[in-house]
C-alpha cells in the first residue's frame, strides 16, 4: 500500500509541474509568467543560485 501511494504523490506531483510549465510558456503578461516559472523551479528543488 505505501507504494500506491507514493506513485500516486509523485505522480500528482508531476502533474502540478507541468500545469506550472504550461502557465510560464503560455501566460498572457510577463508578471503571471515569471510567478509560474518561480514556482515551478521551487517545485523542480533548483537552487536560487542556479537560476536565471
Amino acid at each position: 500500500m505505501p507504494e500506491i501511494e507514493k506513485a500516486l504523490m509523485e505522480k500528482l506531483d508531476s502533474m502540478v509541474k507541468r500545469q506550472l510549465y504550461t502557465t510560464f510558456k503560455t501566460a498572457p503578461t510577463e508578471e503571471e509568467r515569471e510567478k509560474a516559472r518561480q514556482e515551478y523551479l521551487d517545485k523542480c528543488g533548483m537552487h536560487k543560485d542556479f537560476r536565471w
